[in-house]
Protein backbone atom coordinates (compact mmCIF):
# COMPACT_ATOMS: atom_id res chain seq x y z
CA UNK A 1 0.00 0.00 0.00
CA UNK A 2 2.78 2.70 0.10
CA UNK A 3 1.99 3.48 -4.06
CA UNK A 4 -1.03 4.83 -2.82
CA UNK A 5 1.04 7.75 -0.72
CA UNK A 6 3.12 8.11 -4.18
CA UNK A 7 1.36 10.85 -5.42
CA UNK A 8 0.61 12.57 -2.12
CA UNK A 9 4.31 12.70 -1.24
CA UNK A 10 4.82 14.08 -4.63
CA UNK A 11 2.76 16.46 -3.68
CA UNK A 12 3.61 17.34 -0.80
CA UNK A 13 7.47 17.51 -1.20
CA UNK A 14 7.18 18.62 -4.30
CA UNK A 15 9.05 15.61 -5.99
CA UNK A 16 9.76 13.78 -9.00
CA UNK A 17 8.65 10.59 -10.01
CA UNK A 18 11.86 9.22 -9.61
CA UNK A 19 12.59 10.29 -6.24
CA UNK A 20 9.51 9.99 -4.46
CA UNK A 21 10.01 5.76 -6.16
CA UNK A 22 12.72 5.58 -3.98
CA UNK A 23 10.66 5.28 -1.02
CA UNK A 24 9.03 2.07 -2.18
CA UNK A 25 11.97 0.73 -3.43
CA UNK A 26 13.91 0.98 -0.35
CA UNK A 27 11.18 -1.28 1.62
CA UNK A 28 10.98 -3.83 -0.81
CA UNK A 29 14.82 -3.64 -1.29
CA UNK A 30 15.48 -3.74 2.94
CA UNK A 31 12.92 -6.56 2.88
CA UNK A 32 14.35 -8.82 0.69
CA UNK A 33 18.23 -7.33 1.20
CA UNK A 34 17.22 -8.64 4.97
CA UNK A 35 15.66 -11.42 4.27
CA UNK A 36 18.92 -13.84 5.24
CA UNK A 37 19.01 -11.53 8.81
CA UNK A 38 15.56 -13.71 9.46
CA UNK A 39 16.44 -16.67 8.34
CA UNK A 40 19.26 -16.36 10.77
CA UNK A 41 17.25 -14.96 13.97
CA UNK A 42 14.59 -17.56 13.03
CA UNK A 43 17.40 -20.49 12.81
CA UNK A 44 18.91 -19.63 16.07
CA UNK A 45 16.39 -18.62 18.35
CA UNK A 46 12.86 -18.89 17.04
CA UNK A 47 10.27 -17.83 14.37
CA UNK A 48 8.30 -16.12 17.13
CA UNK A 49 11.27 -13.69 18.08
CA UNK A 50 11.73 -12.95 15.20
CA UNK A 51 7.99 -11.88 13.67
CA UNK A 52 7.79 -9.87 17.44
CA UNK A 53 10.80 -8.10 16.86
CA UNK A 54 10.11 -7.25 13.05
CA UNK A 55 6.74 -6.12 14.13
CA UNK A 56 7.88 -3.77 16.55
CA UNK A 57 10.84 -2.46 14.30
CA UNK A 58 8.33 -1.97 11.13
CA UNK A 59 5.58 -0.28 13.70
CA UNK A 60 8.12 2.08 14.91
CA UNK A 61 9.41 3.15 10.75
CA UNK A 62 5.59 3.86 9.85
CA UNK A 63 5.49 6.20 13.43
CA UNK A 64 8.44 7.76 12.52
CA UNK A 65 7.56 8.21 8.78
CA UNK A 66 4.44 10.06 10.31
CA UNK A 67 6.82 12.86 11.68
CA UNK A 68 8.65 13.31 8.25
CA UNK A 69 9.85 16.84 7.29
CA UNK A 70 11.79 15.58 4.13
CA UNK A 71 11.39 12.70 0.95
CA UNK A 72 15.19 11.75 3.15
CA UNK A 73 13.54 11.13 6.52
CA UNK A 74 11.36 8.75 4.76
CA UNK A 75 14.16 7.14 3.04
CA UNK A 76 15.15 5.97 6.50
CA UNK A 77 12.09 5.32 8.48
CA UNK A 78 9.67 4.35 6.05
CA UNK A 79 12.55 2.84 3.50
CA UNK A 80 14.88 1.07 5.60
CA UNK A 81 13.08 0.86 9.38
CA UNK A 82 9.99 -0.69 8.38
CA UNK A 83 11.73 -2.92 5.74
CA UNK A 84 14.22 -4.63 8.16
CA UNK A 85 10.88 -5.52 10.28
CA UNK A 86 9.38 -6.84 7.60
CA UNK A 87 12.30 -8.81 6.32
CA UNK A 88 12.74 -10.44 10.22
CA UNK A 89 8.66 -11.20 9.41
CA UNK A 90 8.62 -12.35 6.14
CA UNK A 91 11.02 -15.07 5.96
CA UNK A 92 10.53 -16.72 8.90
CA UNK A 93 7.15 -17.05 8.33
CA UNK A 94 7.42 -18.51 5.16
CA UNK A 95 9.46 -20.96 5.70
CA UNK A 96 7.80 -22.02 9.62
CA UNK A 97 4.75 -23.49 6.71
CA UNK A 98 7.04 -25.89 4.90
CA UNK A 99 7.25 -27.88 8.46
CA UNK A 100 3.73 -28.40 8.84
CA UNK A 101 2.88 -29.45 5.77
CA UNK A 102 4.38 -32.18 3.40
CA UNK A 103 1.29 -33.50 1.23
CA UNK A 104 -0.19 -30.39 0.09
CA UNK A 105 2.82 -28.00 0.44
CA UNK A 106 1.52 -25.84 -2.49
CA UNK A 107 -1.76 -25.46 -1.56
CA UNK A 108 -0.52 -24.19 1.61
CA UNK A 109 1.70 -21.80 0.18
CA UNK A 110 -0.56 -20.65 -1.62
CA UNK A 111 -3.12 -19.82 1.11
CA UNK A 112 -0.01 -18.55 3.49
CA UNK A 113 1.12 -15.92 0.71
CA UNK A 114 -2.26 -14.77 0.07
CA UNK A 115 -2.57 -12.64 3.05
CA UNK A 116 -0.28 -9.95 0.75
CA UNK A 117 -3.03 -9.89 -1.33
CA UNK A 118 -5.97 -9.96 1.08
CA UNK A 119 -3.95 -6.93 2.71
CA UNK A 120 -3.40 -5.10 -0.68
CA UNK A 121 -7.23 -5.59 -1.07
CA UNK A 122 -8.55 -4.36 1.94
CA UNK A 123 -6.17 -1.38 2.94
CA UNK A 124 -6.28 0.30 -0.69
CA UNK A 125 -9.18 1.72 -0.38
CA UNK A 126 -9.09 1.92 3.44
CA UNK A 127 -5.86 3.56 3.44
CA UNK A 128 -7.56 6.23 0.27
CA UNK A 129 -9.82 6.74 2.88
CA UNK A 130 -7.97 7.56 5.70
CA UNK A 131 -5.51 10.32 3.58
CA UNK A 132 -8.73 12.00 2.89
CA UNK A 133 -9.96 11.94 6.24
CA UNK A 134 -6.71 12.54 7.66
CA UNK A 135 -4.11 13.35 5.56
CA UNK A 136 -1.25 11.14 4.80
CA UNK A 137 0.76 11.81 8.04
CA UNK A 138 -2.81 10.69 10.16
CA UNK A 139 -3.13 7.91 7.70
CA UNK A 140 0.64 6.72 8.47
CA UNK A 141 -0.16 6.77 12.33
CA UNK A 142 -3.10 4.46 11.80
CA UNK A 143 -1.22 1.97 10.09
CA UNK A 144 1.61 1.95 12.63
CA UNK A 145 -0.62 1.04 15.04
CA UNK A 146 -2.32 -1.81 12.60
CA UNK A 147 1.04 -3.23 11.50
CA UNK A 148 1.93 -3.27 15.85
CA UNK A 149 -0.21 -6.37 15.57
CA UNK A 150 2.29 -7.89 13.68
CA UNK A 151 3.59 -8.72 17.12
CA UNK A 152 0.50 -10.66 18.16
CA UNK A 153 0.45 -12.32 15.09
CA UNK A 154 4.17 -13.71 16.54
CA UNK A 155 3.19 -14.66 19.38
CA UNK A 156 0.59 -16.99 18.31
CA UNK A 157 3.18 -18.94 16.45
CA UNK A 158 3.75 -22.17 17.65
CA UNK A 159 7.11 -23.89 17.38
CA UNK A 160 6.91 -27.47 15.86
CA UNK A 161 9.66 -30.14 16.75
CA UNK A 162 10.37 -32.99 14.09
CA UNK A 163 10.09 -36.69 14.63
CA UNK A 164 13.15 -36.96 13.60
CA UNK A 165 14.65 -34.42 16.23
CA UNK A 166 12.37 -35.67 18.57
CA UNK A 167 14.49 -39.20 17.95
CA UNK A 168 17.44 -37.52 18.19
CA UNK A 169 17.29 -35.72 21.61
CA UNK A 170 15.93 -38.74 23.41
CA UNK A 171 18.68 -40.80 21.86
CA UNK A 172 20.90 -38.39 22.97
CA UNK A 173 19.48 -38.25 26.41
CA UNK A 174 19.27 -41.55 26.83
CA UNK A 175 23.35 -42.08 26.01
CA UNK A 176 24.05 -39.21 28.43
CA UNK A 177 22.08 -41.09 31.01
CA UNK A 178 23.85 -44.52 30.43
CA UNK A 179 27.16 -42.30 30.76
CA UNK A 180 26.69 -40.80 33.73
CA UNK A 181 26.09 -44.06 35.82
CA UNK A 182 29.53 -44.47 34.38
CA UNK A 183 31.38 -41.74 36.69
CA UNK A 184 31.10 -39.51 39.66
CA UNK A 185 29.90 -36.81 37.41
CA UNK A 186 26.37 -34.81 36.80
CA UNK A 187 23.94 -35.93 33.97
CA UNK A 188 23.85 -32.58 32.80
CA UNK A 189 27.67 -32.11 32.31
CA UNK A 190 27.46 -36.07 31.14
CA UNK A 191 24.69 -35.04 28.43
CA UNK A 192 26.74 -31.80 27.44
CA UNK A 193 29.84 -34.08 27.07
CA UNK A 194 28.44 -36.36 24.80
CA UNK A 195 26.60 -33.77 22.78
CA UNK A 196 30.49 -32.20 22.19
CA UNK A 197 31.83 -35.32 21.34
CA UNK A 198 29.16 -35.71 18.78
CA UNK A 199 29.54 -32.73 17.36
CA UNK A 200 33.48 -32.89 16.90
CA UNK A 201 33.01 -35.88 14.53
CA UNK A 202 32.05 -33.42 12.24
CA UNK A 203 34.28 -30.46 13.10
CA UNK A 204 36.48 -29.65 10.27
CA UNK A 205 38.99 -29.18 12.96
CA UNK A 206 39.06 -32.64 14.32
CA UNK A 207 42.50 -34.63 14.05
CA UNK A 208 41.39 -36.57 10.82
CA UNK A 209 41.74 -39.75 13.38
CA UNK A 210 38.33 -42.05 12.49
CA UNK A 211 36.72 -42.74 15.80
CA UNK A 212 33.72 -44.62 16.24
CA UNK A 213 31.28 -43.15 18.25
CA UNK A 214 31.24 -45.60 20.78
CA UNK A 215 34.75 -44.97 21.68
CA UNK A 216 34.81 -41.20 22.31
CA UNK A 217 34.34 -40.82 26.22
CA UNK A 218 32.89 -37.84 27.33
CA UNK A 219 34.48 -38.27 30.81
CA UNK A 220 37.86 -37.30 30.17
CA UNK A 221 36.59 -33.56 29.09
CA UNK A 222 35.31 -32.78 32.36
CA UNK A 223 38.93 -33.31 33.92
CA UNK A 224 40.36 -30.11 35.51
CA UNK A 225 38.55 -26.84 34.41
CA UNK A 226 37.09 -28.10 30.86
CA UNK A 227 35.14 -25.02 30.56
CA UNK A 228 37.96 -23.42 28.10
CA UNK A 229 38.16 -26.53 26.00
CA UNK A 230 34.15 -26.52 25.95
CA UNK A 231 33.44 -23.34 24.78
CA UNK A 232 36.25 -23.48 22.02
CA UNK A 233 34.38 -26.79 20.69
CA UNK A 234 30.89 -25.39 20.76
CA UNK A 235 32.02 -22.06 18.87
CA UNK A 236 33.69 -24.07 16.22
CA UNK A 237 31.10 -26.60 16.14
CA UNK A 238 28.28 -23.88 15.66
CA UNK A 239 30.69 -22.11 12.77
CA UNK A 240 30.72 -25.16 10.97
CA UNK A 241 26.99 -25.67 11.62
CA UNK A 242 26.22 -22.35 9.97
CA UNK A 243 28.21 -23.11 6.81
CA UNK A 244 26.77 -26.21 6.58
CA UNK A 245 23.02 -24.39 6.31
CA UNK A 246 24.42 -22.56 2.77
CA UNK A 247 25.57 -26.33 0.81
CA UNK A 248 22.67 -25.50 -1.30
CA UNK A 249 24.66 -23.03 -2.84
CA UNK A 250 26.53 -25.63 -4.94
CA UNK A 251 23.37 -26.91 -6.75
CA UNK A 252 23.67 -26.39 -10.13
CA UNK A 253 19.96 -26.35 -10.42
CA UNK A 254 19.52 -23.70 -7.45
CA UNK A 255 22.30 -21.34 -9.52
CA UNK A 256 20.07 -21.55 -12.87
CA UNK A 257 16.83 -20.30 -10.49
CA UNK A 258 18.83 -18.08 -8.96
CA UNK A 259 19.59 -15.99 -11.73
CA UNK A 260 16.19 -16.33 -12.89
CA UNK A 261 15.42 -14.12 -9.95
CA UNK A 262 17.27 -11.53 -11.02
CA UNK A 263 15.71 -10.70 -13.98
CA UNK A 264 12.35 -11.12 -12.90
CA UNK A 265 12.37 -8.95 -9.95
CA UNK A 266 13.90 -6.02 -12.10
CA UNK A 267 10.40 -6.30 -13.93
CA UNK A 268 7.48 -7.48 -11.22
CA UNK A 269 7.29 -4.63 -8.53
CA UNK A 270 6.85 -1.82 -11.22
CA UNK A 271 2.91 -2.77 -11.67
CA UNK A 272 2.49 -2.20 -7.92
CA UNK A 273 4.67 1.01 -7.84
CA UNK A 274 3.32 2.90 -10.87
CA UNK A 275 -0.57 1.72 -10.98
CA UNK A 276 -1.75 4.35 -9.32
CA UNK A 277 0.10 6.77 -10.84
CA UNK A 278 0.13 5.91 -14.03
CA UNK A 279 -3.77 5.32 -14.27
CA UNK A 280 -4.25 8.74 -12.60
CA UNK A 281 -2.10 9.67 -15.81
CA UNK A 282 -4.78 8.83 -18.18
CA UNK A 283 -7.36 10.74 -16.52
CA UNK A 284 -8.86 7.95 -14.20
CA UNK A 285 -10.06 9.28 -10.73
CA UNK A 286 -8.55 8.29 -7.14
CA UNK A 287 -10.82 5.67 -6.31
CA UNK A 288 -10.63 4.11 -9.52
CA UNK A 289 -7.13 4.04 -9.64
CA UNK A 290 -7.28 2.88 -5.78
CA UNK A 291 -9.79 0.55 -7.07
CA UNK A 292 -7.41 -1.05 -9.48
CA UNK A 293 -4.48 -1.54 -6.57
CA UNK A 294 -7.89 -3.94 -5.04
CA UNK A 295 -8.50 -5.69 -7.84
CA UNK A 296 -4.86 -6.69 -8.44
CA UNK A 297 -4.67 -7.60 -4.41
CA UNK A 298 -8.02 -9.96 -4.82
CA UNK A 299 -6.92 -11.83 -7.84
CA UNK A 300 -3.60 -12.19 -7.02
CA UNK A 301 -5.14 -13.94 -3.69
CA UNK A 302 -7.17 -16.25 -6.47
CA UNK A 303 -3.56 -16.77 -8.24
CA UNK A 304 -2.32 -17.91 -4.93
CA UNK A 305 -4.72 -20.69 -3.70
CA UNK A 306 -5.79 -21.63 -7.19
CA UNK A 307 -2.14 -22.14 -8.95
CA UNK A 308 -1.18 -23.89 -5.55
CA UNK A 309 -4.16 -26.27 -5.56
CA UNK A 310 -3.27 -26.68 -9.53
CA UNK A 311 0.53 -27.70 -8.69
CA UNK A 312 -0.58 -30.29 -5.86
CA UNK A 313 -2.17 -32.41 -8.54
CA UNK A 314 -0.30 -35.51 -9.60
CA UNK A 315 -0.25 -34.54 -13.01
CA UNK A 316 1.23 -31.21 -12.84
CA UNK A 317 3.48 -31.93 -9.30
CA UNK A 318 6.78 -33.02 -11.18
CA UNK A 319 6.00 -29.70 -13.72
CA UNK A 320 5.89 -27.36 -11.03
CA UNK A 321 9.17 -25.93 -12.21
CA UNK A 322 7.04 -25.30 -15.28
CA UNK A 323 4.03 -23.68 -14.19
CA UNK A 324 6.49 -21.13 -12.36
CA UNK A 325 8.35 -20.23 -15.69
CA UNK A 326 4.82 -20.14 -17.29
CA UNK A 327 3.18 -17.91 -14.90
CA UNK A 328 6.38 -15.65 -15.09
CA UNK A 329 6.25 -15.44 -18.84
CA UNK A 330 2.58 -14.44 -18.87
CA UNK A 331 3.52 -11.94 -16.22
CA UNK A 332 5.50 -10.05 -18.88
CA UNK A 333 3.54 -10.30 -21.49
CA UNK A 334 0.70 -8.58 -19.43
CA UNK A 335 3.10 -5.46 -19.55
CA UNK A 336 4.52 -5.77 -22.65
CA UNK A 337 1.02 -4.25 -23.65
CA UNK A 338 0.88 -1.30 -20.84
CA UNK A 339 1.23 1.36 -23.12
CA UNK A 340 -1.91 0.58 -25.18
CA UNK A 341 -4.01 0.47 -21.96
CA UNK A 342 -5.36 4.28 -21.52
CA UNK A 343 -8.62 3.79 -19.61
CA UNK A 344 -10.18 2.56 -17.27
CA UNK A 345 -12.12 -0.38 -18.74
CA UNK A 346 -8.87 -1.43 -20.58
CA UNK A 347 -6.92 -1.42 -17.24
CA UNK A 348 -9.20 -3.71 -15.49
CA UNK A 349 -8.01 -6.92 -17.47
CA UNK A 350 -4.52 -5.81 -16.90
CA UNK A 351 -5.35 -5.44 -13.49
CA UNK A 352 -6.58 -8.83 -13.53
CA UNK A 353 -4.45 -10.93 -15.07
CA UNK A 354 -1.26 -9.59 -13.99
CA UNK A 355 -2.59 -10.38 -10.21
CA UNK A 356 -3.53 -13.73 -11.14
CA UNK A 357 0.18 -15.18 -12.52
CA UNK A 358 1.73 -12.89 -9.54
CA UNK A 359 0.00 -14.29 -7.06
CA UNK A 360 0.38 -17.89 -9.07
CA UNK A 361 4.57 -17.08 -9.04
CA UNK A 362 4.58 -15.69 -5.73
CA UNK A 363 2.76 -19.03 -4.21
CA UNK A 364 5.40 -21.43 -6.80
CA UNK A 365 8.78 -19.40 -4.95
CA UNK A 366 8.98 -21.20 -1.92
CA UNK A 367 7.56 -24.34 -3.28
CA UNK A 368 10.08 -24.69 -6.31
CA UNK A 369 12.78 -23.42 -3.95
CA UNK A 370 11.87 -26.42 -1.62
CA UNK A 371 11.82 -28.68 -4.23
CA UNK A 372 15.05 -27.93 -5.23
CA UNK A 373 17.09 -27.33 -1.89
CA UNK A 374 14.91 -30.03 0.67
CA UNK A 375 13.17 -29.10 3.90
CA UNK A 376 16.31 -28.83 5.98
CA UNK A 377 17.84 -26.02 3.85
CA UNK A 378 14.51 -24.34 2.93
CA UNK A 379 14.88 -21.40 5.43
CA UNK A 380 18.40 -20.23 4.62
CA UNK A 381 17.46 -20.66 1.23
CA UNK A 382 14.48 -18.57 1.22
CA UNK A 383 16.98 -15.98 2.74
CA UNK A 384 19.17 -16.13 -0.32
CA UNK A 385 15.97 -15.88 -2.65
CA UNK A 386 14.75 -13.10 -1.34
CA UNK A 387 18.24 -11.87 -0.76
CA UNK A 388 18.84 -12.26 -4.77
CA UNK A 389 15.00 -9.34 -5.10
CA UNK A 390 16.81 -6.83 -2.78
CA UNK A 391 18.74 -4.74 -5.68
CA UNK A 392 16.40 -5.34 -8.42
CA UNK A 393 14.15 -4.03 -6.30
CA UNK A 394 15.84 -1.01 -4.91
CA UNK A 395 16.56 -0.01 -8.64
CA UNK A 396 13.95 -0.53 -11.08
CA UNK A 397 11.21 1.62 -9.97
CA UNK A 398 13.63 4.61 -10.07
CA UNK A 399 14.80 3.78 -13.85
CA UNK A 400 11.21 2.96 -14.75
CA UNK A 401 9.95 6.36 -13.24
Amino acid sequence: CVSIFFVEFQAHFGADYSSTAWIHSLVDCTTMLCAPVGSLVGNRWSCRVAVVLGGLLSSCGLLLSSFATSLELLYLSMGVLTGLGFALCYTPAIAMVGCYFQRRKALAYGIAMSGSGIGTFVLAPAVQVLIELYSWRGALLILSAFVANLCVCGALLRPIALREDEEEVEGERGESVGEARLGNVSSQDAELAVKLSQESEDSLLSSGKSSSPSSLSPLPLLSGNPAPQLKRRRYFSSCFLSSKEYRFLLLPDFLGLAVSFLFLASGCSLPFVYLVPYALSVAVSHQQAAFLMSILGVIDIVGNITFGWLTDRRCLKPYRLACYVFSVGMEGLCCLFTPLLCSFSLLVPFAVLYGYFDGAYVALIPVVTSDLVGAPYLSSALGVVFFLHAIPYLISPPIGG
